[in-house]
């Protein structure tokens, strides 16, 4: 049977690309990074990069993201949003390119970095030690992290970055880690308590020196009920 050829188009006015840009957040070794890769081609052969490329012409921007999310780094399922579209003049050597970027957020300890697909490396990096970046993806990295710091705090996501057992302290080093700040531990404590939204479990904390920490895990089911019912989360 001989191959079905792919439909070909022709239009009246020049028309730009689309890319879709993913910046990937984790936590790991106590530290807020994201996941890039290294190019394995041209433009920016050998250079550091967020993972993505082109969308299919039969495809929406979203399936097109955690398609290139998963071909780069072997990753999928994962909490995305979209962010933002970047479309500067030059913003790509190879011609008019618009990109639409993604944030996405997972526990990095459980996403091992691993390349694939045009990416010859992939690799976890801190926020505060990063290479240099292929096209605008630095800005693009800037403005991802400014959402994730603003809508942390006003929407629960920062629990993808933890496990589904957590301890308060690993809680409030999360919020400290994405927000870049120390926060009170007495009022944090009591604010996140008195939200009703976490559920103590029957364990605790295994190892360490110090007295064994209460073990918790996000209660989805209540936070949503109390959202029907005008709850505001704020930290």
């Amino acid at each position: 049977m001989a191959k079905q050829m792919k439909k070909q188009f022709c239009y009246d006015y020049p028309r730009a690309s689309v890319t879709v840009d993913c910046v990937l957040f984790g936590i790991s070794e106590e530290k807020l990074k994201v996941l890039l890769i290294q190019r394995a081609h041209e433009p920016f052969a050998g250079c550091w990069a967020l993972p993505g490329g082109f969308m299919e012409m039969d495809e929406s921007l979203e399936v097109a993201a955690l398609r290139e999310l998963e071909e780069e780094t072997g990753l999928s399922k994962v909490y995305l949003e979209q962010l933002y579209t970047f479309g500067d003049c030059g913003r790509d050597p190879r011609g008019r390119t618009i990109a639409v970027a993604y944030f996405a957020l997972v526990q990095a300890a459980e996403h091992a970095a691993k390349a694939a697909d045009d990416a010859s490396a992939a690799q976890w990096y801190p926020i505060d030690q990063l290479p240099k970046l292929a096209f605008d993806h630095p800005k693009i990295l800037d403005c991802a992290l400014q959402r994730l710091r603003a809508k942390v705090r006003y929407q629960p996501i920062g629990f993808e970055l933890l496990p589904r057992k957590f301890t308060l302290t690993q809680l409030q080093r999360l919020y400290e880690m994405v927000l870049g700040r120390e926060l009170d531990k007495r009022n944090f404590r009591k604010k996140m308590l008195g939200m009703k939204i976490l559920e103590e479990l029957q364990e605790k904390e295994a190892g360490g020196a110090r007295r064994p920490a209460k073990m918790y895990r996000f209660h989805r089911k209540q936070y949503d009920a109390l959202v029907k019912q005008g709850f505001n989360f704020e930290i």
